[in-house]
């Protein structure tokens, strides 16, 4: 299981200018929806926006902290 919180800072560690909302769907800590707003996805495609939250995410996935998870990505506005 992981904290929300700790979502949001495995995030923020990765992104450090982004923007992160963090739900647990289950309330067991591993189904999550998230939604991230960074510059750094400016001019990106979505999949590499997913792809860089997923990498800043390795380690709860690795160790199936994270079972499932509901990306939104969006540069900001």
């Amino acid at each position: 299981m992981v904290t929300p919180a700790a979502v949001e800072a495995a995030i923020c560690a990765a992104l450090p200018d982004a923007q992160v909302a963090v739900e647990d769907l289950t309330g067991s800590g591993d189904h999550l929806q998230v939604s991230v707003t960074s510059a750094a996805f400016a001019g990106l495609p979505r999949v590499r926006q997913h792809q860089l939250v997923y990498g800043a995410l390795k380690n709860q996935f690795a160790s199936e902290a994270i079972h499932a998870l509901a990306l939104t990505t969006a540069p900001p506005a």
